[in-house]
């Protein structure tokens, strides 16, 4: 009967006995709590259980804290895949503040970039970054935040740059300190950033909502079950190593940490703590693949591996499978928390044949179980297009594991949400299960062994040397990075310039991952006024077979 009150509005607002805001960090606690002498981490000899993690996260919360980190306060890490960095995914957040975890690989203008624009007021530094670090906190235009060196036996004697070494710090700390709890799970919990198609990357903001929720996501699209064993070989710098720190802490399993991606040290680290999962870019993959030392046959331990990126060839399928590696594809961006759908499997797979496998697994398939959706739709309509293989439409996601929005970026941010959708930029197609396979991309990003590269961004480098008049930048297929930035050049009348000149050229302004691997001189095609047609230039080195052929 219409305006008859709802018999289950109860009269009582939600109270801590009922509604506890939704936080990765409860996984910590309670891993702590229930198994506090289950391993949590392994790293060169050294061995954490549970209640040491715990009790290391609240020491660096408390020192944190006393620096004067609370709500909404950037710290920044630069970190390879060691304890440290998993530990700050956890403490920065019990301090109440929000982690920007840098990617490793980038160059000292980038850094400074994201350490003004997020505000970080303390980093984390590993030896083996000191350099471009000291770079980056010359080039900043704000306040430079406090650095922490974080020492590493990997670097005996390094040069610290830091006012207090990682480990004097947690000394410093307050082992009992009371974690700060969200007021809203809708609070940040990291920053993140992603190449943008201007250039400058924007600053992806997740929350604890989000994270929790991609954390369990990740326990059951991948079958982690209970206490797995993990291998750090995917960055976690790479959207919070896509929430595994929050995943292997809900799991109470064991974080088996790597600093670089070594084939015969990630064999003998499978074969040593039982690994039972790991994930990674195609390159991953392929680099195990072709080790002369792998595994093969009943010598290869079994281990559940997550591919993202590009569309995972039959010979990768097939290669991985021989040395104990079965695959599963899954995709996302930074903007939602990293993979969020799944190439959910099917009863039967497992029987087929080879390449009819491989076929269906390389689709990027359907939500993750707690992300509401990911479909493909017609970007004008906003209508879902047809399930049938051939109309193409762009990429979106909806549901609680898509970011809050761009920092400082109120307009890049009601775009991506327009018609209440995310848009991923990338183009698609349903099949006939409603299984999403990605064609192209709209956005002008090429994503080169798990790396984001703006194709703007290496173009204004272009277009800085003194003989090119013309500069475009696309994708080109590439069997070992998956793709990669191809260059086409128009020089000026009478200029010269050699592959060679401008590839070095470009290496000596920006960082080697973005530089491009292939540079091809001529007369590039424009339309009428004057604008460069970048399709041509796809077609012409076959752009959209590096994602779906």
């Amino acid at each position: 009967m219409s305006g008859t009150q709802n018999q289950y509005d109860i009269g009582l607002d939600k109270t801590p006995a009922n509604y506890v805001p939704l936080t990765p960090l409860s996984f910590l606690a309670r891993s702590a709590a229930v198994y506090p002498d289950h391993i949590s981490t392994v790293y060169e000899g050294r061995s954490f259980a549970w209640s040491e993690t715990h009790a290391r996260c609240r020491r660096l919360a408390s020192y944190l804290a006393g620096r004067g980190i609370g709500t909404g306060d950037t710290v920044a890490a630069m970190l390879p895949n060691i304890p440290a960095m998993n530990e700050a995914h956890f403490a920065v957040p019990m301090a109440g503040g929000v982690l920007n975890a840098l990617n490793i690989r980038l160059d000292a203008p980038s850094i400074a970039f994201q350490l003004d624009h997020g505000g970080a007021k303390i980093i984390l530094v590993d030896p083996e970054f000191t350099g471009v670090i000291l770079e980056a906190l010359t080039l900043m235009k704000g306040p430079k935040p406090f650095v922490i060196d974080v020492d590493d036996a990997a670097f005996p004697g390094a040069k610290r740059i830091g006012e207090i070494e990682y480990e004097d710090a947690l000394l410093q700390g307050d082992p009992s300190f009371v974690a700060r709890l969200p007021e809203d799970e809708w609070d940040a919990i990291a920053l993140s950033y992603t190449s943008g198609t201007t250039g400058n990357p924007k600053g992806v903001v997740t929350h604890h909502r989000g994270a929790y929720l991609n954390a369990v996501s990740n326990i059951l699209a991948a079958n982690l079950g209970r206490h797995p064993v993990y291998l750090w070989t995917l960055p976690m710098f790479h959207c919070n190593g896509w929430c595994f720190p929050w995943t292997i802490a809900a799991a109470t399993g064991i974080n088996v940490c790597l600093r670089k991606v070594e084939p015969t040290r990630i064999f003998e680290l499978i074969k040593k703590h039982g690994v039972t999962h790991m994930a990674g870019a195609p390159i991953v993959y392929n680099t195990l693949i072709n080790a002369p030392d792998a595994p093969k046959g009943n010598a290869a331990k079994r281990v559940v591996g997550l591919i993202a990126g590009a569309a995972p060839p039959v010979a990768v399928l097939e290669g991985a499978e021989n040395i104990g590696i079965k695959l599963t594809h899954v995709y996302g961006l930074t903007e939602v928390y990293g993979p969020a759908s799944v190439c959910a499997e099917q009863p039967g797979w497992d029987d087929l044949a080879a390449d009819q496998r491989a076929r269906l697994k390389r689709r990027q398939g359907v939500p993750y179980p707690l992300q509401e959706a990911v479909t493909v739709l017609d970007s004008e309509t906003m209508q879902e297009v047809p399930r049938d293989g051939e109309t193409i439409g762009e990429v979106m996601f909806r549901g609680n594991i898509v970011m809050k929005g761009y920092l400082k970026n109120e307009k890049a941010t009601k775009e991506a949400f327009a018609g209440g959708w995310f848009h991923t930029g990338d183009l698609g197609v349903l099949d006939e299960h409603g299984y999403v396979i990605i064609k192209d991309r709209s956005k002008d990003i090429i994503i080169s062994g798990g790396e984001n590269i703006s194709s703007v961004e290496v173009e204004d480098v272009l277009y800085k040397h003194p003989a090119v008049l013309f500069a475009a930048v696309v994708a080109k297929p590439d069997g070992k990075w998956g793709e990669v930035p191809c260059a086409f050049i128009e020089l000026k009348e009478g200029a010269h310039a050699t592959e060679a000149e401008i590839i070095a050229f470009c290496r000596s302004q920006m960082s080697g991952f973005k530089t491009p691997k292939a540079v091809v001189f001529c007369s590039i095609p424009k339309t009428s006024t004057g604008k460069i047609q970048k399709f041509i230039l796809r077609d012409q080195v076959d752009s959209a077979k590096a994602i779906s052929a």
